[in-house]
């Protein structure tokens, strides 16, 4: 039971039983997908990730986030339904650090990973998302600095998981952009 993950009609349930507004669940599907087309890719290229947790995890990943400490009130809501491993992302996505190195990646980094590309509901990269990050701190000195070093941090693990999978991040958010619109046609 314990590795069992809310599928996404499930996930979407959750949000909506929660009362998570409409754009968060906008937010936290577009995170989803981006991080799943970041598993799949690497899938493809022979890494291993559980693609049910990354996708519940990013699903549910800011299902609290109107409330203060979002990501531990989240992580209990998940916790009390009896999804540990979907609560210990949740409770980790806000002060995750990433490891440049993709072999190191973990269905944690990739939900993070999704959060940081994506601004509400779309696909903008890590430069416009931080930079959002930057504005919405209220900007100053050591906000900059910090966010300043996750982006170094963050540009050299798109760059080496890019090397991995063969195409860019842009691309891959593209084509997976391009191949949801077609499926909704």
């Amino acid at each position: 039971m314990e590795d069992r993950h809310p599928g996404r009609e499930e996930c979407l349930e959750l949000l909506k039983n929660y009362g998570t507004p409409a754009h968060v669940v906008r937010h936290c599907i577009a995170v989803a997908d981006a991080a799943l087309a970041i598993a799949r890719a690497l899938v493809e290229k022979g890494f291993v990730f559980d693609l049910a947790l990354v996708q519940s995890a990013g699903l549910l990943h800011d299902v609290a986030r109107a409330e203060t400490e979002h990501w531990v009130s989240g992580a209990e809501y998940a916790r009390r339904l009896g999804f540990a491993k979907e609560a210990e992302i949740i409770r980790r996505h806000m002060n995750h650090s990433f490891d440049p190195d993709p072999a190191k990646l973990r269905e944690l980094d990739l939900v993070c990973l999704g959060d940081r590309i994506v601004l509400e509901d779309r696909y903008v990269g890590f430069d416009a998302r931080m930079d959002y990050v930057i504005k919405k701190a209220g900007g100053g000195e050591r906000i900059e600095k910090m966010i300043s070093e996750s982006k170094k941090v963050n540009s050299a693990l798109a760059r080496n998981i890019e090397e991995v999978i063969g195409v860019s991040i842009d691309e891959l958010m593209l084509e997976g952009n391009s191949r949801k619109a077609a499926d909704e046609h």
